[in-house]
């Protein structure tokens, strides 16, 4: 299985998308990869991009080929299928450099969640997973300030709290609904571990003789923790 960082990105493709060539998001920023916002031009030549007619061979881009198809892109009208602004001359990004951007970017995420939440590392894979989708699609800043109920209902465990703490404005209905989900799964562990200990606990005393139970259950306990 999967642990939750390559789940992350798995999802991120979904919901996101993944165009090797540059067009304009639904807020009409010049984008490219995974929803990888380039704010300007200078922006778009630091990327690996490579020329159509070279991807073969891997032909690394001019910087004046990125800047002129940058322009190009963002002189067109937003609110288009990624498909309307490509080219025939469009640079493309290459598979690995898609990759890496969305690496590092989740990579930066996650360090500032670990910072804002003691718990992080605590928490179930698939509430990291809904946080790291919050925070590359709002930017950490958002997901912090702009859900304060939703992150007290993280650190103390009230998966269903957080649940009906995590809709987004702005984005489809099914991406919402994936990520209540994912902390309603979080719900259904707890009971999981919960009942799991319940039962062990049971059986740790029908087994255990009358002069010794209380110490098999404590032993028990701390092993729990």
């Amino acid at each position: 299985m999967l642990g939750h960082f390559d789940q992350s990105i798995a999802k991120l493709k979904d919901f996101e998308g993944c165009v090797p060539w540059m067009y304009r998001d639904t807020a009409g920023k010049v984008t490219v990869g995974v929803g990888l916002m380039l704010p300007n031009a200078v922006a778009a030549c630091a990327q690996p991009f490579v020329t159509a007619e070279g991807l073969p061979s891997q032909n690394l881009a001019s910087p004046e080929q990125i800047a002129e198809d940058f322009a190009r892109v963002a002189a067109l009208p937003p609110g288009k299928l990624p498909e309307f602004y490509k080219s025939a001359a469009s640079p493309e990004l290459p598979q690995p450099a898609i990759e890496a951007n969305l690496t590092t970017v989740l990579t930066e995420f996650e360090a500032t969640l670990r910072a804002r939440i003691p718990s992080y590392d605590q928490l179930p894979d698939p509430v990291k997973v809904a946080l790291m989708d919050m925070a590359y699609n709002l930017g950490p800043t958002g997901l912090l300030n702009g859900y304060p109920r939703l992150l007290e209902a993280v650190e103390t465990g009230a998966w269903a709290q957080a649940a009906t703490e995590c809709a987004r404005g702005g984005i489809g209905h099914s991406r919402n609904a994936w990520t209540q989900q994912q902390f309603l799964s979080a719900v259904m562990a707890t009971i999981r571990a919960v009942a799991s200990m319940e039962s062990e606990i049971e059986a740790e005393l029908v087994d255990a003789k009358p002069e010794g139970w209380f110490a098999r259950l404590r032993r028990l306990l701390r092993r729990r923790k």
